[in-house]
């Protein structure tokens, strides 16, 4: 049966001291003052009516009933922690509490200060538990999609074809065409799901170079997305491209600056870096950290510092390969030159990584990582004229357990009372007197059962394996020192790469239109909150016939709309 109509009460409000500040009824104006707006959604049958036209009117009309309109964001950065379930924040504030001498659980990480929180629900179209390319689309385009889409709504993972007409506008495209500037920051490939659902459109997430493109999805007009994260169809395109991933850009006929074993993975002979650089000739292109740090004044920036992902925090050569925190400083200072205003995505990508591994202290340690990344952006930009908005895609299966005492080491075995018969201060036993660990993994290449790559008992990063053979008990953790950054935490069910986990992630905002940041929330509702919020972005739209009467963005932009004339 068809659901109800929603409507969010409550009209647009202009108030004297607003009319006096030149308020406009006008849909395109900038100087709107509203309170909540009503946007009428039509009912559907769920989950057939779902149709891309409809996800993104209940989404405009969500963050407008929000209060999201009232917003006078003039530059915009998201934060997008990979996997960053509510889970490994907790343990990821201790731990961070704990480095610092503290018993941990009263510290607070980089975004936990900020004033307005929510909650987002990450389902795709298609699947309970989602991925990560279907979740940032969902964020980036305000429509949600299927598992693998990346800047594509909902249709079958392997149609070019079909895919085609389903192209939907990114808030970063948008900003482009509307003359912001654009900057796009990841510790992963910059093809990557994540970075990728920022700027490129494809049914399939794994069609990253013109190596992975099917010949059929060739023959229909499907291009692979490291050409597209290079391309300039709305404006400048991205100022700042700043991550890991330079096997794409390159050639197999090229070797790879910093490794003599590596050669670039493209077979059409493309060089993408060259085509970068034609496009931005003022710009800089760099491959480390010291490259990164002479670029100077340049106005735009490519840096691709890995053939394949950023190294783990923990494991990077600081000398030769920046942190999150200084790419994330380095795209801001370039960007806020521009009197137009930003828009930034930055991504903590291998909080996800280590969590698929096992491995909870890199899985922390690139949380604090992004916390550094977000204090760095908080401390450069004003609450006054800056949205920030820090969120993750989706969650994992990483368990926070037992009875362990206050200030007990977040990676530890569990100290405390864990049963009737342990004694205050002592380790907390399982029902066969061993011991066991705060955190924990429901799946994974943890499960201690003897795999093709390691023997049975606690397993160490990195653990790849094909197969396990049943596990018999668990092993004696006594003389294992479970804080190691080896070390993999247990896991029940034994996976080669443990899975994500379906429930809500968490959101937290300052800024302006920060306050209408509440709730619990659609995934793609952080789209509309985005877009409204930011002036320059909604009058763009506006202008291209998408808004109501109200000025509210509630019509599905198509990207032809937006792109520049050639």
């Amino acid at each position: 049966m068809p659901l109800p109509a929603v409507r969010l009460p409550v009209t647009v409000l202009c108030t004297a001291l607003a009319l006096a500040s030149g308020c406009s009824t006008s849909p395109a104006s900038t100087t709107l003052r509203s309170t909540a707006v009503t946007v009428e959604v039509p009912p559907v049958d769920r989950p057939g009516g779902e149709s891309a036209q409809w996800w993104y009117r209940s989404g405009a009309a969500r963050a407008a009933g929000n209060g999201a309109m009232a917003g006078r964001a003039k530059n915009v950065i998201v934060f997008l922690g990979d996997g960053m379930s509510l889970t490994t924040v907790a343990a990821a504030r201790i731990l961070e509490g704990q480095r610092k001498g503290q018993p941990g659980e009263e510290n607070l990480l980089g975004w936990e200060v900020f004033p307005h929180t929510a909650l987002s629900k990450t389902y795709n179209t298609d699947s309970q538990t989602p991925d990560s390319a279907g979740t940032m689309t969902a964020v980036t385009t305000g429509v949600k999609t299927h598992m693998g889409a990346i800047g594509v709504s909902a249709g079958d993972r392997d149609d070019c074809a079909g895919s085609l007409g389903k192209h939907r506008l990114t808030w970063l495209q948008l900003a482009d065409s509307a003359g912001m500037a654009t900057g796009i920051v990841s510790t992963a490939r910059l093809t990557h799901a994540t970075p990728a659902a920022t700027w490129a459109h494809s049914p399939n997430r794994d069609w990253e170079n013109d190596t992975d493109l099917p010949p059929e999805a060739v023959a229909q007009g499907c291009t692979d997305i490291a050409r597209q994260m290079v391309a300039t169809p709305y404006g400048r395109g991205p100022q700042v491209l700043l991550g890991g991933g330079r096997g794409e850009f390159m050639p197999v006929v090229q070797r790879d600056p910093e490794y003599d074993d590596k050669v670039g993975q493209r077979l059409d002979g493309r060089d993408l870096v060259a085509e970068w650089q034609r496009a931005h000739p003022q710009g800089a292109y760099v491959w480390n950290r010291a490259q990164l740090q002479a670029a100077g004044e340049a106005p735009a920036l490519l840096g691709l510092f890995e053939p394949d992902h950023m190294q783990f925090d923990h494991d990077r050569d600081r000398d030769a390969e920046p942190s999150l925190a200084e790419l994330t400083a380095i795209a801001i200072e370039r960007l806020s030159r521009d009197p137009d205003g930003y828009v930034l995505m930055v991504e903590g990508a291998r909080i996800d990584h280590a969590n698929h591994y096992g491995n909870a202290f890199r899985a922390l340690d690139e949380t604090i990582a992004l916390s550094d990344a977000v204090r760095t952006a908080a401390e450069m930009t004003s609450a006054g004229d800056t949205l920030i908005l820090v969120t993750a895609d989706h969650s994992h299966t990483l368990n926070f357990v037992g009875y362990p005492e206050r200030g007990n080491p977040i990676l530890g075995k569990v100290r405390g009372r864990g049963g009737e018969d342990d004694l205050a201060g002592g380790y907390a036993r399982d029902a066969t007197g061993l011991t066991f660990t705060t955190l924990t993994y429901a799946n994974g290449p943890g499960n201690t059962g003897e795999s093709n790559r390691q023997p049975a008992g606690p397993k160490r990063f990195l653990h790849s394996p094909s197969t396990f053979a049943p596990v018999e008990g668990r092993p004696d953790l006594s003389k294992v020192d479970t804080t190691d950054p080896d070390y993999l935490q247990e896991a029940l069910v034994p996976l080669k790469s443990e899975s994500h986990g379906g429930e809500d992630v968490g959101v937290w905002a300052r800024g302006p239109g920060s306050d209408a940041i509440r709730g619990t929330v659609e995934q793609n509702v952080l789209y509309h909150f985005i877009v409204q919020a930011t002036p320059r972005l909604r009058d763009r739209l506006c202008q291209a016939g998408t808004c109501d009467a109200s000025g509210v963005p509630v019509d599905l932009p198509q990207p032809r709309d937006f792109m520049q004339e050639r």
